[in-house]
């Protein structure tokens, strides 16, 4: 259980590139103050992306607000930010280099939303369970050891007679050789 039912943890920013890892780094380390390590992957990663949506949209300026605030079993995480225009999810091209900032916060999320921001601008916010279904704090995922794998050497394929399977009829091309002189 958590002996503390409320935490609150703000830091006010210019959200610039720099300042985005510094930040996700500081959410970080509060969690793990907080005992909430298996939080920390989700957590960072919707920040960031908030932010990086006030980095690329918000007007008039980049100064916002991130606020953590732990109420007995949910994290809510938000932002706010002075431009008034609320964010909409757009679904991206497959090929697209941007536009799903809110997509990745949705899947990663219990919930999520952007309200007004109470005269001045907006707040975005979403929400991570800090306690599992038995009351508990969620366990630290276990990361199971990767099989290493032995590095193919110059020429070597791998191939999956199933998926790729090879033409016998064909003779073999010689590697790629690069024509770039010098």
């Amino acid at each position: 259980m958590i002996s503390n039912p409320s935490r609150h943890c703000t830091v006010e920013l210019q959200a610039l590139p720099s300042r985005i890892g510094q930040v996700r780094r500081i959410v970080s380390a509060q969690l793990r103050y907080w005992h909430l390590d298996a939080l920390i992957d989700r957590a960072a990663l919707g920040v960031t992306e908030l932010l990086t949506n006030v980095h690329l949209h918000a007007q008039p300026d980049k100064t916002c607000t991130v606020e953590l605030e732990l109420l007995l079993d949910r994290l809510t995480v938000s932002v706010h930010d002075h431009d008034p225009t609320l964010p909409v999810m757009e679904v991206a091209d497959r090929l697209a280099t941007g536009g799903r900032g809110l997509a990745p916060v949705a899947a990663v999320s219990e919930s999520w939303g952007a309200r007004p921001g109470g005269g001045t601008g907006k707040v975005v916010w979403f929400t991570l369970p800090a306690l599992d279904a038995a009351g508990a704090l969620p366990a630290t995922p276990i990361r199971h050891p990767v099989a290493e794998k032995v590095p193919l050497r110059f020429a070597e394929v791998e191939v999956d007679p199933v998926v790729d399977p090879i033409d016998v009829r064909r003779p073999a091309h010689a590697p790629a050789r690069s024509a770039v002189v010098g």
